[in-house]
């Protein structure tokens, strides 16, 4: 089993960034390709960006391409999101997830372990 938690999150004011973590319980972490989902109150989760297994492999939502970037270190077992320039629209809870594939994939359902989530507020 693979446990993630996520932290990071916090207020900012729009074009400030902010850099989330999620640390995963165990060394098999290298084995999983990781995501990122955000996801509003009422609102279905949206995927945010994903990486595959290495890190050789990125995709990110058009939204906020060139402004995030996603990464993963195998050593201390954790995947990274880092935002800068944030907008408003990316406020909401931040989820990280792992699945048993080597490139990341855009499907929620497709992700088998998920973090609690860190809440992100982008406001003046």
């Amino acid at each position: 089993q693979l446990q993630l938690v996520e932290s990071g999150g916090g207020l900012v004011q729009p074009g400030g960034s902010l850099r989330l973590a999620c640390a995963a319980s165990s060394s098999t972490f290298e084995h999983y390709s990781m995501g990122w989902f955000r996801q509003v109150p009422g609102k279905e989760r949206e995927f945010v960006s994903c990486i595959s297994t290495g890190g050789d492999i990125t995709n990110y939502v058009d939204s906020v391409k060139g402004r995030f970037t996603i990464s993963r270190d195998d050593v201390e077992n954790s995947v990274y999101l880092q935002m800068n320039s944030l907008k408003p629209e990316d406020t909401g809870v931040y989820y990280c997830a792992a699945a048993d594939m080597g490139v990341g994939t855009l499907a929620a359902d497709e992700y088998d372990y998920w973090g609690q989530g860190t809440q992100v507020t982008v406001s003046s």
